[in-house]
């Protein structure tokens, strides 16, 4: 056991614990973390009916912009006034990105904010197998704007 000089408050209780015999303490904590990544993706997985998660398609066609540009992500994110790590995020799906960082970035990247949510949408229609009309049919069009 680890002795420290900190003086345990009266709300805390100190306790000694030891790690089971044969196993590393960093060993668990490491399968813990790996089995619930695992539980997480099979859960994911598993529903037939999911739908790709949106910031994940983002994060691939931005991706998919900045590599068939051939430029670094440092590049884009010097030109975005973004952090290297956050674009990063941004691009593996782990953040959700505001409107304004999307228009930082995309204006970084030199195309308009609608053609990466136009390939995104399409992306989750193909996903689901359904058909992205060009324009919207006069059967779901409000009366008042038909005329």
């Amino acid at each position: 056991m680890v002795m420290t000089n900190r003086t345990p408050s009266r709300n805390m209780s100190v306790r000694a614990t030891r790690p089971a015999p044969n196993r590393p303490v960093g060993d668990l904590r490491i399968r813990a973390l790996n089995t619930k990544k695992e539980d997480a993706r099979t859960m994911a997985s598993t529903d037939a009916t999911a739908q790709p998660l949106l910031r994940r398609e983002i994060g691939d066609v931005l991706r998919t912009v900045r590599q068939q540009q051939r430029r670094t992500l440092r590049e884009v994110s010097s030109q975005a006034q973004v952090s290297l790590g956050y674009l990063s995020e941004v691009e593996r799906g782990q953040k959700e990105a505001s409107s304004e960082l999307l228009e930082a970035i995309t204006g970084a990247l030199g195309v308009p904010l609608w053609f990466v949510l136009r390939e995104v949408s399409d992306r989750m229609a193909a996903a689901d197998r359904a058909l992205v009309p060009d324009t919207v049919p006069d059967d779901l069009m409000p009366v008042a704007l038909i005329g």
